[in-house]
């Protein structure tokens, strides 16, 4: 059984970890002292071990998870040094597997998107570029889309952007139906509930365009046909999607 390794102990990481003992991963799991109050509740809770440095952390993990912001990158390289051949994941938006071969030379680079769902194994994990290894190791945590182009990598990260736009889109959903009257719990509960229900429908009809789902309830004469032609005439998600791209493209180079 390999031994998992972790630079850099935050939000993410932590929902990974979590994840991982959920799925049954039994394997040591190493954690460095970064956060070190976080990083040691976590090994309480977690089983894990807390290790004193991160180069020592690294001398005993044979697969590496790279949780830090990308402005730290330059930090944690300079601290440790991997060996020939070593995986390292990095979890960093926005750099590039020639920025992490820069940064860690010798170690074999892959690059992951997930979410916070990966402590429910309800996550998408998006892998670049194919990695046997790393996709045994993360694919417990939900549904692997495995990506051997950085440019649709980086796609793939405006998507887990819009992750986290969703939930502000949801709350505002339900606030408006609290507004009205409705309790905040069967407000929440209407909204989820109404998500799920695209979700299942969706993934049952794969030969369904998500827009063709959409028509054949919003059929002209309908409420939802008369609400829906409001929201065309708003400013659509594709300039924020535009500017989140362009700034990784930037951060890449």
């Amino acid at each position: 059984m390999y031994s998992l390794g972790i630079l850099g102990v935050g939000e993410l990481t932590e929902k990974v970890v979590i994840g991982l003992r959920r799925s049954g991963h039994a394997g040591p799991i190493l954690l460095s002292p970064r956060n070190a109050e976080r990083a040691q509740t976590l090994a309480d809770e977690q089983r894990c071990l807390v290790l004193p440095s991160n180069q020592a952390l690294v001398e005993r993990a044979d697969v590496l998870i790279l949780g830090v912001r990308p402005e730290a990158l330059a930090q944690v390289a300079a601290e440790v040094r991997l060996r020939p051949g070593q995986h390292l994941v990095s979890l960093a938006a926005g750099v590039s597997l020639a920025q992490l071969a820069g940064a860690f030379p010798g170690a074999r680079c892959v690059r992951v998107m997930l979410s916070y769902a990966a402590q429910s194994n309800q996550t998408t994990v998006v892998v670049c570029p194919h990695d046997p290894l790393i996709e045994q190791c993360l694919g417990p945590l939900g549904q692997r889309v495995v990506l051997e182009d950085e440019a649709a990598f980086e796609l793939a990260t405006v998507a887990a952007c819009m992750n986290g736009w969703f939930y502000f889109l949801l709350h505002d959903l339900q606030q408006w139906l609290a507004g009205k009257g409705l309790p905040d719990a069967q407000a929440r509960e209407l909204v989820l509930g109404n998500l799920q229900d695209c979700l299942s429908s969706a993934r049952a009809q794969p030969g369904y365009s998500l827009k063709a789902l959409g028509e054949a309830i919003a059929t002209p004469g309908t409420f939802t046909a008369q609400g829906l032609a409001v929201l065309q005439q708003q400013p659509g998600w594709d300039a924020a999607c535009e500017v989140v791209l362009g700034n990784l493209r930037k951060r890449a180079q």
